[in-house]
């Protein structure tokens, strides 16, 4: 680097000569840096814009071009909707059918009788079970068919006794606002049912289930008979058995361990004893409807955004900014004027024009159904029509007689017509519709030299550009700072030579006495 004098002897600004001198150079270069800013620029509005296009590719596009979306949409009603819901599949045909709930699914629940202690006490979760006059000893539960032993220990707390019950599947709490337990089988179905099995003569299990109010009538009528179980005075357990629900479906029974059937396609939640009632599955219109209206919304979305940025205003004679013209601006004047160019960065941008040419082009196709050609106009969705549009939405669709749209809100709903008519001819045309507008797509999305995979533009170019911008810039970079270095040199020997000019002229003239 040379070494930069200042012009001390020659009295010259030389920084600023040497600016000047090299200022074709800075040109070149700041020229170069506005070429890549730009790039960048443009970089970035595209992959914004990809992003869009890609989301409707692959989400909307790829929902819409699959029949299984529309022939899904079927409404199901039951005729009375406290007694059980119904939802079906696809492959429920229309039409009715009759069904009638007969019992609901239920689990098993032992309520035991309200405990005390001789203390008077309140009993909690802490209580020992010796309080409560309880003996060690076992009780033994018949749990989903298995016999299950559990011993029982007078040291035992409350809390431990719940744990071991629900240790052999039995759920187990104590109430302490009732003062008694709750048991429960856990799940509904006769299989997984539960009960308290006490033997014949079997006086000290009897005695253990008693002190803890468990024993139930049968338990007592297993010791003593009948005759003792029901004695005047007699408090017990009280024992609701589990049991399976059960619905009569046209005619067939059905039977499970909860309230929920799939049968043939329907979806059946009981709800509660019944006489006979109708299901009634018929084609969801709505739901189709919306289906095919969000796709148009977003496909005009799309194409709204594309036509807006193609026809963006020029920016003419606006171009990035450099660091110098930075500081001679405000914040706001600068982001104004970069915003300015941001806007127009994809105007008449060929490969813009490319898609949008190429979606609206398919949009626009007649596809064949059943022996019979329809287009989207056959279901009365058609563009306002170039002068008639409003700006950038020449493209946009809207549909006879959509509430939601004041071009077309007073015409006739013939989409909606046509979906309670002839459903099969909607789900055929719209699902050719968008499979021919998704392999548009696609096919524009292919990996080429110039493009990476679901890419509608050329970002690989578009970097390869860039990064030539790089090289470019840092070349002119160099040639500056050598030339920079060239003319510092040349005014640094021209202050030496003044220097030693001046030294010279001083010791003549002292040499003269002057």
């Amino acid at each position: 680097m040379a070494i930069r004098i200042s012009g001390l002897n020659s009295g010259l600004d030389t920084d600023s000569i040497v600016q000047e001198l090299v200022s074709a150079y800075r040109t070149k270069q700041d020229k170069y840096k506005k070429a890549q800013t730009k790039l960048s620029w443009k970089q970035d509005a595209w992959k914004e814009m990809n992003t869009k296009i890609y989301s409707f590719y692959s989400k909307t596009l790829s929902n819409m071009r699959r029949v299984g979306n529309f022939t899904s949409k079927k409404k199901t009603t039951v005729s009375d909707t406290t007694k059980a819901t119904v939802s079906a599949s696809s492959s429920v045909i229309n039409g009715t059918q009759t069904l009638k709930v007969e019992q609901l699914a239920k689990a098993g629940y032992l309520t035991g009788k309200k405990l005390s202690q001789s203390s008077g006490e309140k009993i909690t979760g802490d209580t020992a079970l010796s309080d409560l006059g309880v003996k060690s000893g076992t009780l033994t539960f018949e749990v989903g068919g298995e016999q299950k032993t559990i011993e029982v220990k007078a040291d035992m707390k409350v809390k431990d006794l719940n744990a071991a019950l629900k240790e052999q599947g039995i759920g187990a709490t104590f109430d302490t606002t009732q003062q008694r337990f709750f048991l429960n089988s856990g799940k509904s179905g006769e299989k997984n049912d539960f009960k308290l099995v006490i033997g014949k003569d079997d006086k000290a299990s009897l005695d253990l289930a008693n002190s803890l109010g468990l024993a139930t009538k049968e338990n007592y009528a297993a010791v003593y008979g009948d005759d003792a179980a029901n004695a005047d005075g007699m408090k017990f357990a009280d024992k609701s058995n589990a049991q399976n629900a059960r619905i009569i479906l046209n005619g067939a029974e059905f039977e499970g361990e909860d309230n929920n059937f799939s049968i043939n396609g329907l979806n059946i939640t009981a709800l509660s004893e019944s006489d006979e009632m109708t299901i009634t599955t018929a084609t969801d219109v709505d739901g189709i409807y919306d289906m095919v209206k969000g796709f148009l919304k977003e496909y005009n979305e799309l194409m709204n955004a594309m036509e807006g940025a193609y026809n963006a205003p020029t920016a003419k004679g606006y171009e990035p900014l450099t660091d110098d013209e930075k500081d001679a601006m405000s914040d706001k004047e600068v982001e104004k004027w970069e915003t300015k160019i941001k806007d127009s960065i994809l105007r008449r941008d060929d490969t813009l024009r490319s898609v949008m040419s190429g979606m609206s082009s398919h949009m626009s196709k007649v596809f064949e159904v059943n022996g019979q050609k329809y287009s989207l106009a056959s279901f009365g969705i058609k563009t306002a029509g170039y002068f008639n549009s409003a700006e950038n939405e020449s493209y946009a669709y809207h549909i006879d007689g959509d509430g939601d749209d004041s071009v077309s809100s007073a015409n006739e709903d013939k989409l909606r017509k046509m979906i309670e008519e002839d459903p099969d001819a909607v789900a055929g045309f719209f699902t050719q519709l968008a499979t021919s507008v998704y392999d548009n797509l696609h096919e524009k999305m292919g990996t080429t030299s110039l493009s990476s995979s679901y890419k509608v533009y050329n970002d690989k170019q578009m970097k390869t550009e860039y990064d030539e911008y790089t090289k470019t810039i840092k070349k002119w970079e160099d040639k500056l700072k050598d030339m920079e270095d060239y003319y510092y040199k040349k005014f640094s020997a021209m202050e030496t030579a003044l220097a030693k000019l001046q030294s010279q002229t001083n010791s003549l003239s002292s040499l003269l006495g002057g």
